[in-house]
């Protein structure tokens, strides 16, 4: 989500609690969020980073050296298909095979509410609500420089789709992360759904919501490669916070438009805890948790976080966010909670694991609050596994902006710095960073500015 959204920023609170400038600390096994990378990762071994960022001189993007970027897209400026302009708030997105060899296809979500500068355009056959500024465009990028070859709409008419993630039969599942109603801001239809995208040919897979999968405040999606079980988290915005989602599709693992035809969602119950935020301990486990079906998926007069669970209620957790899934096991993450705005206790992020077989959720990581704020690392949002071993995650916060790694000794490095002033010369401001992705064959991390929405290609010596 937009650093706008948060109420207040990791720097503000740690600068009211006093808790400055103790260094990066990590509680629990850093090497768990790892789980499930190759052989390649797991060799990698303890070097992290790759050296201080060199200033750019056209201030765009800082890289360490040896690295360079490539701007593929700016917001303002045409789609290569003719179909209007590049739409404002590039987020999350995901990158994908081509279908001739070395190509590469990325979908890239435009986090867009009612206010937006540059709407995704709306095209016959990709639009679900005319009234909705957001949605997705997709780009094809050549082989040798990555260079754009062309640049589309793929889904228009929706709102705030702000995450999401790849599907195993290589589609996109976009989330909307609003609740907004048919009648609210303009909007002809209900939003809050997940919608698939198929990244090849949009046309194929349409406007078509999700609606089996509920209608809430989504955030992110991990598919169990397995059993086609898809995870979903919600990041709502006020307590009662959200859930933590799982989908049991009619026809798992069927391919694109399988989704379609329904299944059953159910939310997480974890027996005694109400709220994750009370966890603190790394460690901690659960067993015999309890997966609870959701009264009415398409909240049509209730929130489903306020929707009746029953006697035992049901878990919810603040900022619920990232989402993904590694060896056998389902990560979410939970970027902070604060009981100044109703969460049970605080936190600085927590990284959870569920694994299905043994029905057991485990506690596996928890940042902070002692922070060095000179390092980046400020309100983590999207996250993504590296080829090589590390962590890439995005910076959405105050101040400087950073894609920052996390080595699987628990080091963090930056990797990038945003150079976009979007303040003025006395007051300058930075966008965040959103959709960190690499290529299919590793050598090319992709990531977004929202603001100025800009997508980038950077290429270097990645391991």
């Amino acid at each position: 989500m937009s650093a706008a959204q948060s109420s207040a920023s990791r720097r503000q609170v740690l600068a009211r609690t006093g808790a400055l400038g103790a260094g990066v600390v990590f509680a629990g096994s850093i090497s768990e969020i790892f789980a499930g990378t190759t052989a390649t990762a797991h060799a990698w071994g303890g070097k992290a980073g790759y050296g201080p960022l060199v200033p750019d001189p056209d201030e765009l993007l800082d890289l360490p050296k040896g690295f360079r970027y490539t701007v593929l897209s700016r917001e303002g400026g045409q789609l290569r298909s003719g179909q209007g302009k590049v739409p404002s708030h590039a987020d999350g997105m995901a990158a994908f095979p081509g279908r001739r060899r070395g190509r590469t296809h990325l979908v890239r979500n435009h986090e867009n509410r009612v206010d937006a500068a540059i709407r995704v355009p709306a095209v016959e056959g990709l639009t679900y609500d005319p009234h909705g500024l957001g949605g997705c465009t997709a780009l094809e990028l050549d082989a040798r420089d990555n260079r754009v070859l062309s640049e589309r709409v793929a889904i228009a008419g929706t709102a705030v789709n702000c995450a999401g993630g790849p599907t195993p039969w290589r589609t996109w599942l976009t989330c909307e992360e609003t609740e907004d109603k048919a009648g609210t801001d303009g909007y002809t239809k209900d939003h809050g759904f997940i919608f698939e995208v198929d990244p090849y040919d949009p046309r194929r897979t349409g406007a078509v919501p999700l609606t089996a999968m509920g209608r809430f405040q989504h955030e992110a999606i991990a598919v169990d490669p397995r059993r086609g079980v898809v995870y979903e988290t919600e990041d709502a915005f006020e307590k009662p916070f959200g859930l933590f989602y799982r989908f049991l599709p009619k026809k798992p693992l069927s391919g694109r438009g399988s989704l379609r035809a329904g299944g059953r969602l159910e939310a997480m119950r974890v027996p005694g805890v109400p709220d994750l935020s009370v966890v603190q301990e790394t460690g901690t486990v659960f067993d015999g948790i309890e997966w609870v079906p959701v009264p009415d998926p398409l909240a049509r007069e209730t929130g489903i976080r306020f929707q009746d669970f029953g006697p035992k209620g049901i878990t919810h957790g603040q900022k619920l966010e990232g989402c993904y899934w590694g060896g056998r096991c389902v990560y979410f993450v939970s970027s902070f909670a604060r009981r100044a705005e109703g969460s049970a206790a605080d936190h600085f992020g927590q990284v959870w694991r569920y694994d299905p077989e043994r029905r057991r959720l485990t506690l596996v990581v928890v940042f902070g609050p002692d922070t060095d704020l000179q390092l980046p690392g400020e309100s983590p949002d999207n996250i993504t596994l590296a080829p090589g071993g590390g962590l890439m995650v995005c910076e959405d916060g105050e101040g400087a902006q950073h894609v920052f790694g996390l080595s699987r000794s628990g080091r963090v490095y930056a990797v990038a710095r945003g150079r976009q002033n979007i303040g003025t010369p006395g007051k300058p401001a930075w966008g965040e960073f959103a959709g960190v992705t690499f290529a299919p064959d590793g050598r090319t991390m992709f990531v977004n500015c929202y603001e100025p929405g800009t997508t980038f290609a950077i290429t270097g010596p990645w391991r």
